[in-house]
């Protein structure tokens, strides 16, 4: 019997407190809305374990159109944690890693919309600039630059 192989990793999920804060945040990043919709009944907490939900969700894709992102914001039932001022070194999904073109330019549109930049950009080696940056609900992302392969 051959081995079932993996065909895609369709998206990752992040429960939000705002859905129009959190299509800002990531359309100021790159991403774009590939569609709205609210999810709810039985047959939905059939699969997430809730029971019946009430949940209204976007979906973001990446330019490249490889990536998305299943944004959720949960009307019932209610959210019962928040893991939004974990430190980095807390058990579980950390944040999402997006490659940018120019670092400084993207910190500096996130930060007029309320972001905020966690520590310092800093430069690994001659090939990454990095940096992580809190969404104005909260939401830890990475962001990289690659640099090694600029010509001067």
């Amino acid at each position: 019997m051959s081995k079932n192989k993996l065909l895609r990793m369709d998206n990752m999920g992040i429960v939000v407190k705002s859905l129009d804060e959190a299509i800002l945040f990531f359309t100021e990043i790159g991403l774009k809305l590939e569609g709205r919709a609210t999810i709810e009944g039985e047959w939905a907490g059939r699969v997430t374990g809730l029971g019946s939900q009430n949940v209204e969700v976007a979906m973001m894709i990446t330019p490249d159109g490889h990536s998305r992102l299943e944004l959720s914001r949960f009307i019932s039932p209610s959210v019962i944690s928040d893991h939004r001022n974990a430190p980095v070194n807390a058990l579980g999904y950390l944040r999402a890693m997006f490659t940018v073109e120019d670092i400084e330019e993207l910190v500096f549109r996130l930060q007029n919309i309320g972001a905020e930049l966690v520590g310092e950009i800093v430069q690994y080696e001659n090939s990454y600039k990095l940096c992580y940056i809190r969404s104005k609900d909260g939401l830890l992302i990475g962001l990289a630059e690659e640099i090694g392969h600029k010509s001067s």
